[in-house]
């Protein structure tokens, strides 16, 4: 109920990033490490985002989306070449 969710509820929602926009859709959870990550499948290329409370500003069920606020810069660290 309200923003909590298993990990498997979230499989195939769309992230939205405040600052970049759409970041892609989620396609698991690796909950090996210390800090869940969020897996995302950007056009091919695999984003993770911590799964950190300060991050999720929102998530809509109803749409499938969740909304994040991640630091300045961590998404593109995955997209540079």
């Amino acid at each position: 109920e309200g923003d909590k969710f298993y990990f498997h509820e979230i499989i195939g929602f769309k992230v939205e990033d405040k600052n970049f926009g759409t970041v892609g859709t989620i396609t698991g959870v690796n909950d090996s490490t210390a800090q869940s990550l969020f897996e995302i499948d950007r056009n091919g290329t695999e984003i993770l985002i911590p799964m950190n409370d300060e991050f999720i500003s929102k998530l809509d069920k109803p749409n499938k989306t969740i909304f994040v606020e991640t630091p300045e810069g961590l998404i593109d660290l995955y997209l540079e070449e």
